[in-house]
């Protein structure tokens, strides 16, 4: 068919690129995580100058957080309707995988199987102990709690994803780096995103005002390119198909948009209750 050699010869193109594929896509992804922020500060945050209550730029930033998760649900419900469609969204993950191993030099790979430690399960949970341990030492109880639901529902959410979908992993030989289990979606790809972006949530609420406008952008480009590079990682060292890290994305950013919206939530419900108690 005319149209699959087209997608086929497209696949193994991009796959052909490598490294030059990544760094476009981090290129691309730096500026829209700075317009989002932008867009953030300018229309859901207040400040000096703002006329509208505190209600309305909560209510903004509800809205925005659903538009994230109905955004994100809907990619990752197109990925798994693909894979449930037939063999053949299969056999262009393969194709591209084996395109762009055949293009990595040895010296990426090495990076790369460096950078994926960022998302393994007992790094990610190293995280997750540590910060709920300093919230809490600072007296940050709600916080602290935001946080390990965070974590620990992002775990739950995958394996029971994993579980449902049984999607075996790419066959990989590499000394670099190994895995088992079940392949959809990514387990580092989605645990990074939770990870790191609750992680800069928690970082900008937690600094003093000033610090933590100059440092928003900042912390927000850094968890972007932590999530995306684990994320990539683990398409590079084929222990995961690229719809596995596109899914596991998705399915992160979803369940950073509810955990977010719900600590905000809290946090209105909190000084609500504080001021009315005055």
């Amino acid at each position: 068919m005319p149209f699959a050699d087209t997608s086929a010869a497209v696949v193994q193109a991009l796959g052909n690129l490598g490294l030059t594929l990544f760094f476009a896509l981090l290129a691309l992804l730096l500026p829209a995580a700075t317009l989002l922020w932008w867009l953030a500060q300018r229309y859901a945050v207040p400040s000096k100058t703002s006329t509208l209550p505190a209600g309305a730029f909560l209510l903004i930033r509800l809205a925005s957080g659903f538009a994230v998760l109905v955004g994100a649900a809907a990619v990752f419900a197109e990925i798994a309707e693909a894979l449930g469609d037939g063999p053949r969204a299969g056999q262009l993950d393969q194709l591209f995988s084996d395109a762009l191993r055949a293009s990595t030099a040895g010296w990426a790979l090495q990076v790369f199987a460096w950078v994926t430690r960022l998302g393994d399960t007992a790094t990610l949970a190293a995280w997750g102990v540590g910060v709920a341990t300093v919230l809490l030492l600072r007296g940050r109880r709600w916080l602290a709690l935001g946080w390990v639901l965070a974590v620990s529902g992002n775990a739950l959410l995958n394996t029971t994803l994993k579980a449902l979908f049984e999607r075996t992993r790419p066959v990989h030989d590499s000394a670099l780096v190994h895995a088992d289990g079940w392949s959809f979606p990514s387990g580092h790809s989605s645990g990074s995103v939770v990870v790191y972006g609750m992680l800069a949530y928690v970082l900008i609420h937690s600094l003093p005002p000033a610090m933590a406008r100059r440092a928003s952008l900042p912390l927000v480009l850094l968890a972007a390119t932590l999530a995306f590079s684990v994320g990539c990682s683990r398409v590079f060292l084929q222990v995961h198909f690229a719809t596995d890290v596109l899914a596991g994305f998705a399915s992160g950013t979803a369940w950073l948009a509810v955990c977010v919206a719900s600590i905000e939530l809290t946090r209105h419900y909190g000084r609500t209750r504080a001021t009315a108690s005055r």
